[in-house]
């Protein structure tokens, strides 16, 4: 087959994806970038474009302002923080819960691993809104847990389970644990276990074969667990809206009401330019990391 050709089959398999990509990806990003270099106004679009066009061509007129206003409003730094420190921290404990999990699955009768991957993604079956409503009356001071353990004795008055942290980080870990789990259980269930038969013949005992052969033959799918989870939980809007209420302050609910509530587009663009680049540098870390891995 002569380069040419090749070339031709090569920008044929590529170009479906590439298409879908700039469809649904690089256009949106290139009207919310212009958007964020915008400036505010009352009418339809509630912005005047930096892109304006004349008689003499098409000339750019940027408004930096909004970034400014990200800078200076500690509103939008604590959205931020709060933001990573809510992600990482599912993150950490759906890497803690997830890992055991995957790993069980992983070295289960292969009759068994089907049934137990489908108990794994069975929530995705019904709503992510409405189980996170059934958590809210879970956790609610007259909710089942609370009910329960007044009933038991243990407590005299209800517990504050709504409506926190806890609350918050235990809908982001219910609701991503799955994207944790399959990476794992993919990489997991590939691993030749001859590996671990040759290490116990050499006297290895089980957690150091783990610590010195699973756990870094794992690393891949850890570490792409780690951004399935990560990168939805910060713009997360629904879980720390309802199990967090008002008080619980994260990018997601601040871009929401710069949209819906002030109509003010711009910054809203602004905000969500932010978040994406702030999301980039751990993906491309994770991505050098795992090239890195593969020419090891």
């Amino acid at each position: 087959m002569s380069a040419g050709n090749s070339s031709r089959r090569q920008f044929g398999v590529a170009a479906p994806p590439l298409f879908w990509l700039g469809l649904f990806f690089l256009i949106p990003f290139a009207i919310v970038m212009t958007i964020a270099f915008a400036e505010s106004a009352i009418g339809i679009p509630p912005y005047i474009s930096p892109l304006q066009f004349g008689e003499g061509g098409v000339s750019l007129h940027p408004y930096f302002g909004n970034f400014q206003i990200l800078a200076e409003d500690s509103l939008y730094l604590r959205a931020f923080l709060n933001s990573l420190g809510f992600a990482g921290g599912a993150t950490v404990l759906c890497l803690l819960i997830g890992y055991p999990m995957a790993y069980a699955i992983a070295r289960a009768p292969e009759s068994w691993r089907a049934t137990l991957m489908t108990l794994v993604i069975l929530p995705f079956w019904t709503s992510a809104l409405i189980r996170v409503y059934s958590w809210m009356g879970i956790l609610k001071p007259n909710g089942l847990i609370n009910q329960l353990l007044i009933a038991s004795g243990l407590i005299d008055e209800p517990l504050p389970l709504l409506n926190n942290f806890f609350s918050v980080e235990l809908g982001l870990v219910y609701g991503y644990l799955p994207f944790m789990i399959l990476p794992l259980y993919t990489t997991l269930e590939k691993m030749d276990l001859t590996l671990l038969e040759a290490a116990a013949d050499l006297g290895c005992r089980p957690l150091r074969a783990f610590l010195r052969i699973t756990l870094p033959l794992s690393l891949p799918g850890i570490i792409a667990g780690s951004l399935l989870v990560f990168v939805p939980a910060v713009g997360e809007f629904v879980i720390p809206d309802l199990l967090g209420g008002p008080s619980t302050l994260m990018v997601g609910k601040v871009l929401w009401d710069e949209f819906f509530t002030n109509h003010d587009w711009p910054v809203a663009s602004a905000v969500a330019v932010a978040m994406l680049i702030l999301l980039v540098v751990p993906m491309g870390l994770a991505q050098f990391f795992l090239r890195g891995k593969e020419r090891g």
